[in-house]
């Protein structure tokens, strides 16, 4: 059993932990990581070097020209590790690392040992765990949650969550298309996930986690412009999903077909190390 955890990357050359990466990436063989550098300016790719040259064979570089946003990246280092044979799981973390492994790792196990559930994605609404927010993130991620309710219609606490890990079977489910949002993109997922299970089974398939700890870290790359814009935004994810019906799962014979939907897909390279 091997889980590819995925962690997309804009900017992050200043606030990026290092050694945490790598004292968890030398430490923990059944694990592999997958940076994707969404674009950056700075020498984010210099320092996904630097955690890449500890381990070699466990860590992979995508260096993405133009930066896509959060969805487009994770999306490609999805399709990336989907490809790789020796990973059985596939999940995602934020870069400064709000989730830490400690929990990301408890995420693993609980999917790990129900073989009923596809995706297992953390909460910050439950348990008692070290939940740090500043009073605005907070009031507007309630704003968010209603919202988000209303357009999925399922008892799910936290969608926002930058932690989640899925079964391989289900990648090509979840995230073959292009995303129609930089950022909501786990609405989507959801959205794509309800359909394709139904919605008399899908809470059957999930399970929502309480976290012990995530903290917020300053120098979000979600802007007031775009959080502003988000209620627009989650409006025209349920116009597309639900009246447009334009929802298609894009599986050919357990291969990720690439039926993008936006024109100008970023290209990429994967970095390997010397």
């Amino acid at each position: 059993m091997k889980t590819g955890i995925i962690i997309p990357c804009y900017n992050e050359a200043k606030r990026l932990n290092v050694n945490a990466f790598i004292e968890f990436i030398t430490t923990h063989d059944s694990y592999h990581l997958c940076f994707v550098n969404d674009g950056s300016k700075d020498d984010t790719l210099s320092v996904l070097e630097t955690v890449q040259k500890e381990a070699r064979t466990k860590v992979s570089i995508i260096d993405v020209k133009k930066n896509a946003g959060k969805a487009a990246a994770v999306r490609s280092g999805a399709r990336y590790l989907f490809n790789r044979q020796d990973v059985d799981y596939i999940g995602f973390i934020d870069a400064d690392l709000s989730t830490d492994f400690k929990d990301f790792k408890k995420l693993v196990d609980t999917l790990h040992n129900n073989n009923d559930l596809a995706l297992v994605y953390g909460s910050r609404g439950k348990g008692e765990g070290q939940i740090e927010r500043n009073v605005f993130r907070n009031l507007f991620s309630k704003i968010v949650k209603l919202i988000v309710f209303l357009i999925l219609g399922l008892p799910i606490e936290d969608t926002q969550c930058g932690a989640k890990v899925f079964r391989r079977h289900i990648i090509p489910v979840a995230y073959t298309t292009t995303f129609l949002t930089r950022w909501l993109f786990d609405v989507e997922i959801f959205i794509r996930l309800k359909k394709h299970f139904g919605k008399a089974q899908i809470m059957n398939r999930m399970y929502e986690q309480p976290l012990d700890r995530w903290v917020h870290v300053d120098d979000s790359k979600l802007g007031i412009k775009d959080a502003l814009q988000i209620p627009y935004k989650l409006l025209s994810i349920w116009f597309s999903y639900t009246v447009l019906q334009a929802f298609n799962t894009g599986i050919n014979t357990g291969k990720i077909i690439a039926l993008d939907r936006l024109s100008g897909s970023p290209l990429y390279e994967i970095k390997t190390a010397a």
